[in-house]
């Protein structure tokens, strides 16, 4: 059995990757707040974003998959510059921010486990980190890396089951939403919208499988040429999709329902702090000695765990983005001297990541409100998206189903209200 359970994991890629990338810092941050302000009011979001999630990503990956292209190489054929030079635009802006605020979150909770240790140090310190990994750790490597890095997540499963709860109240607040016409419930709202069903995740899905079909031998490039893509192919990139989507929204579940039961019900409301972020997970280790340290060390590893995570994959996929746009080489396959342009547009994002971090924002506050910018930035990427998976030029047979389409336009009307609600709201 444990045999079988390492080929299945074995067998997953970009889409657990991506999926898991999905609760980077600024997720569990967003999540953690929407626990401990609401309790259960925002848990039915989890099984309701699944499908859109899902379809979204699949949407992203089958474009990959079959064209062999990344998302910008696409756009740059179908549409004009004067069109995609503002989504690209936007898109380093929305990572750059996400960067800085994943780094930022990553320094503060080393920060709670070793205070004596200047942030300043720590901050550069993970930003070196992430950028020799990317460029020095081969890519077949890196990606097993990745998937392993996921672990660090479950310990929010498990508090879960420790706290414990009205478990028929959680199993009713999961199906049934609950909406309130307030700003902070709207912001929290578009913030886990854009958390969840992120710009980058768009780029990156798109790119990592047309990696694969370099990886596969099916195209010398990304970019040229058009891989023979077979039915089983597809089907094996939509389990992919769907496994990474559903450890994604497990996730965002159990982190709600630990904030819920540990902050909410001990009436801290608002999470201003990594400390205050930390004390969600004490019930996990409450009969160990010194388990407020303890808490914030497990804290801690899970932010560091997603952030070495995350950033990558950030800064990967606007590298993938503008690399496509100026016709450069690039993959994480390739070694450095091989795409010199991608990898210096991964350290140098990431290090204008690092200069956010000197603007003086609350880290915690931060994760939430690059969130929030997601949730802006990603509705007329979706527009985009949605009009390439129905062009038949560009796919052939291998266009959205009604069901694909149904679903995107949904979440495009549900993310453009929200973000217009929310404007208002900020306006009165």
């Amino acid at each position: 059995m444990l045999d079988g359970v390492k080929s299945f994991f074995k067998s997953l890629g970009p889409g657990l990757i991506t999926g898991a990338s999905d609760d980077d810092p600024s997720g569990i941050a967003t999540y953690s707040q929407a626990g401990a302000q609401f309790g259960f009011g925002t848990l039915w979001l989890a099984l309701f974003q699944l499908p859109l999630m899902i379809a979204i990503q699949e949407m992203c990956a089958r474009i990959g998959l079959v064209t062999g292209n990344g998302l910008t190489g696409i756009m740059k054929k179908r549409y004009s510059k004067k069109a995609v030079y503002p989504i690209i635009s936007l898109l380093l802006v929305a990572n750059t921010i996400n960067i800085g605020a994943d780094i930022g979150a990553m320094s503060a909770s080393v920060k709670l486990v070793l205070p004596q240790l200047p942030i300043v140090i720590v901050t550069v310190l993970f930003t070196a980190l992430v950028i020799c990994a990317e460029i020095f750790i081969p890519y077949g490597k890196y990606v097993t890396i990745l998937k392993y890095l996921t672990l660090s997540l479950l310990a929010y499963v498990i508090t879960a089951f420790v706290v414990g709860g009205n478990w028929n109240e959680i199993l009713v607040s999961s199906i049934i939403p609950h909406v309130e016409f307030t700003p902070s419930f709207v912001m929290i709202f578009v913030a886990i919208f854009g958390t969840t069903i992120s710009p980058y995740l768009f780029f990156w899905q798109t790119s990592e499988e047309a990696e694969e079909d370099v990886a596969k031998n099916k195209i010398k490039e990304i970019g040229e040429g058009t891989p023979k893509t077979e039915k089983k192919e597809i089907s094996l990139m939509r389990k992919d999709v769907a496994v990474g989507m559903g450890f994604s929204q497990a996730i965002m579940w159990f982190i709600i329902i630990t904030t819920s039961g540990t902050l909410h019900a001990h009436g801290l409301t608002d999470i201003s702090t990594a400390d205050q972020a930390a004390q969600a997970l004490e019930p996990l280790v409450k009969t160990f000695p010194h388990a407020g340290e303890l808490s914030k060390t497990i804290f801690a590893l899970g932010i560091i765990g997603t952030g070495l995570l995350a950033i990558p994959v950030l800064a990967g996929s606007s590298a993938y983005a503008l690399s496509e746009e100026f016709g450069w080489k690039e993959g994480l396959s390739k070694k450095f001297k091989q795409a010199k342009g991608f990898y210096l547009i991964i350290a140098v994002s990431t290090l204008v990541g690092l200069w956010v971090n000197f603007a003086n924002v609350d880290p915690i506050k931060a994760l939430i409100y690059a969130a929030v910018i997601n949730g802006i930035i990603a509705v007329p990427l979706l527009v985009v998206i949605m009009k390439i998976g129905n062009d038949t030029k560009t796919l052939g047979t291998r266009t959205n189903s009604k069901i694909s389409n149904i679903a995107g336009w949904i979440t495009v009307g549900i993310m453009g209200t929200s973000v217009i609600v929310m404007f208002l709201t900020w306006i009165k």
